[in-house]
């Protein structure tokens, strides 16, 4: 093999994971507690024939590793690794599969199903216990080495934004601009669609600070869905934490480049971008599922396995497998993962899909696990936006309000308290704790309110305006018999179901998606908006279109006078959020009273005008009363008197007019209407005393500013 790179293969060093290019050559590791040897896999430049494979010559502390001169950016490679098959006891080697490095930061190509990608043969006796000699080479998606050298102009690493400021926006790299009139036809649906300079303006004008990107890791179409000529649009099926999907760039062999750009152009806008990510589990599935990676290379330490039987997975997630998050080597490489995409690609926070997983331990959720501790003390990832999704399948995986100081966790309680209530079956003694960044979860252990992420709709279940057009969901084309997706949507079609002609039902909805976009942004703790909400945007009654690459997920920018006018509420209620620190407040609203100020930081009131009692609280009819927060109270610990604006929230949820006597509080005696849900425009303040009436329209929520009469 004279003139092979087999022949020039060097020793290498264990220390950087995954197959690292010096100028020079490339320095290639893996991990594999259990592998007798891994090989090194070269292709042709489009991955479709095998040049050689180079057995990596030396094995350190689990690690095996090699260097290769010759090979650079571009290059494409795959890994056999070979060891026991003995499924039994947790181990599944074929060296017939072409495995993907978990390390890797750039693939080529898709999965093309075939039976040759089960490390099994499929239909065989015994099953998964049978061991399957066929190459999987041909259908496999294949690794590229790659150049991280990017020009990021002397910007920044990251330019955080302070939590207590922070909006989300919720988008999908694709739906976003892929039917955007802007954006130029072959960039449609990709990192440099989403970079382009009008979709960035358009993002910033909203008022929102951070955009939370659905998964764009590298991820697999199931082959049920394909069958169905349908797709894995979500993306949270992941086989790869280094890379970004090839799928997502106008130019797949330079998605590396595209992303960063595309970061680099929201960075510019002072816009941050946040990576919905899962490390959860894998596209691996169970044993009966394909072998493309981790599977392959250590089965036994990736994944957590029953410890009676290591045949079978542990199944947290719902989804055939779970990452075995108590293994060191495992927790290294979600770690490494997560410094690579701030550090290399300049990211600035994380939202973690079922991020209760990544506090199991063998005896179950564990908010002091050893993934938690490591990002507790990594000087990297405590200095980035951490958000949890704080639930999963397992056993005592509802975990809302149990992670650690640090952390964001979605609150779903939230969602479904504001839902319920705007369409008259919520209890406002309910609706009060999540007004005030449901202190009762989060208000422990010094955490802030901006610990409590609200959310009124988000990717999964009903858009907006589907919440106020539907009782049931709609999810027909899913091919699952409308038997997927939640059935508990705490929705109300305001008497229609679907689209209607009718005034006054229409009235009705336009006014309610006000409400409920209304109480998000000024509700306290960090809000997120779903993209596409501030329009009005509508998927036709699915509440589950994970699988729905097409216009029903697409965001329609087709937009009608009633979809302009929602953009610029959306932009009032941001400026409002931005303007008055009084509605983002760093310290929990309690309604204690500060005996040395003499002042409570929070009042409620009902709609005459005093104090709510304890009767107002219990009864069940309820539906009106106001908010009062008191801009003289402290914002910090110090003991100095605040300087914010007092404002004034009134929330009426029940079908009726109200009444409603505007109270007397200190600090002024004119209170200024600063947006009211039954008028659509977004007119100039209007000023009322202490003591008017101010007659609320059923189903709608007002806010005041107070005054001393001079404003």
């Amino acid at each position: 093999m004279s003139g092979s790179k087999a022949s020039k293969v060097r020793e290498g060093s264990p220390a950087a994971q995954g197959a690292i290019w010096d100028g020079k050559g490339t320095n290639f590791t893996l991990f594999s507690a259990n592998a007798t040897k891994v090989e090194i896999c070269l292709f042709d430049s489009v991955g479709a024939r095998e040049l050689e494979r180079i057995a990596l010559p030396e094995y350190t502390d689990e690690i095996w590793h090699g260097y290769l001169p010759e090979v650079g950016p571009g290059d494409v490679y795959g890994l056999r690794v070979h060891g026991p098959y003995e499924p039994s006891a947790g181990h599944r080697f074929n060296p017939n599969k072409l495995l993907l490095d978990p390390y890797a930061r750039g693939h080529t190509g898709e999965l093309k199903w075939a039976h040759e990608c089960f490390g099994y043969t499929i239909g065989a006796e015994g099953d998964d216990l049978s061991f399957d000699e066929r190459d999987s080479a041909p259908f496999m998606p294949k690794c590229v080495v790659v150049d991280p050298n990017f020009d990021w102009h002397g910007q920044p690493r990251s330019r955080a934004v302070p939590w207590d400021r922070t909006i989300i926006y919720e988008a999908h790299v694709r739906g976003f601009t892929k039917l955007h009139p802007a954006v130029p036809i072959k960039q449609r649906g990709t990192f440099a669609g989403l970079g382009t300079q009008q979709i960035v303006d358009y993002v910033k004008s909203l008022g929102v600070t951070s955009v939370e990107l659905l998964p764009i890791h590298t991820f697999v179409n199931d082959s049920h869905l394909l069958e169905q000529g349908l797709t894995n649009y979500w993306g949270y099926n992941s086989i790869g934490f280094f890379a970004p999907d090839p799928r997502y760039a106008s130019e797949p062999e330079q998605c590396l480049r595209e992303f960063k750009e595309m970061v680099a152009r929201f960075h510019e806008a002072g816009l941050e971008i946040i990576l919905d990510v899962v490390y959860n589990h894998t596209a691996e599935g169970n044993e009966r599922g394909p072998t493309l990676s981790f599977k392959g290379i250590d089965n036994a330490t990736y994944y957590r396995l029953l410890p009676d039987d290591q045949r079978y997975y542990i199944n947290d997630t719902g989804t055939g497998n779970t990452l075995n998050m108590s293994h060191p080597a495992v927790i290294q490489m979600v770690t490494d993962s997560l410094r690579y995409w701030v550090n290399e690609l300049h990211v600035d926070g994380f939202r973690f899909d079922l991020g209760t997983i990544l506090a199991r331990e063998p005896a179950g959720f564990d908010n002091q696990s050893g993934f938690l501790k490591a990002c507790h003390q990594d000087p990297v990832l405590r200095s980035v936006k951490l958000i949890a999704e704080p639930w999963d399948c397992g056993p005592g995986g509802y975990q809302v309000g149990g992670f650690p100081p640090g952390w964001a966790e979605w609150n779903d309680r939230y969602r479904d308290v504001v839902r319920d209530f705007w369409k008259g079956s919520g209890a406002a003694s309910e609706v009060a704790k999540r007004l005030c960044a449901s202190a009762d979860v989060f208000n422990h252990l010094g955490r802030r309110p901006s610990s409590c992420v609200n959310f009124v709709t988000a990717h999964d279940g009903f858009t907006l305006n589907d919440l106020v057009t539907y009782n049931d969901k709609h999810n027909e084309a899913n091919g699952e018999d409308n038997k997927d997706g939640s059935s508990d949507n705490r929705s109300w079609n305001c008497g229609v179901e679907g689209p209607t002609d009718d005034p006054a039902i229409t009235a009705l909805r336009e006014r309610q998606m006000r409400n409920l976009l209304s109480t998000l942004l000024l509700s306290q703790g960090t809000p997120m908006l779903l993209a596409g909400d501030e329009f009005g945007r509508t998927q036709l009654g699915n509440n589950n279109a994970y699988c729905q690459d097409n216009e029903i997920s697409w965001l329609n920018w087709d937009l009608q006078t009633k979809g302009q006018e929602l953009i610029a509420w959306v932009q009032k209620l941001t400026g409002l959020r931005h303007k008055y620190p009084i509605l983002r407040r760093n310290r929990f609203l309690t309604g204690a009273y500060d005996e040395e100020l003499d002042v409570k930081d929070l009042a409620w009131i009902n709609a005459s005008g005093a104090e709510m009692r304890d009767e107002d609280w219990s009864d069940a009819n309820m539906h009106c009363f106001g908010m009062i927060m008191d801009g003289r109270a402290r914002p910090t610990g110090l003991r100095q008197r605040g300087t914010e604006a007092t404002m004034l929230m009134v929330l009426n949820a029940h079908h009726d007019l109200v009444e409603f006597v505007l109270p007397v509080c200190q600090g002024g005696d004119t209170w200024n209407l600063m947006l009211d849900t039954n008028v659509a425009s977004t007119a100039s303040a209007q000023k009322f005393s202490n003591g008017d009436k101010y007659g609320v329209t059923g189903r709608s929520l007002l806010l005041f500013v107070l005054s001393d009469g001079r404003l």
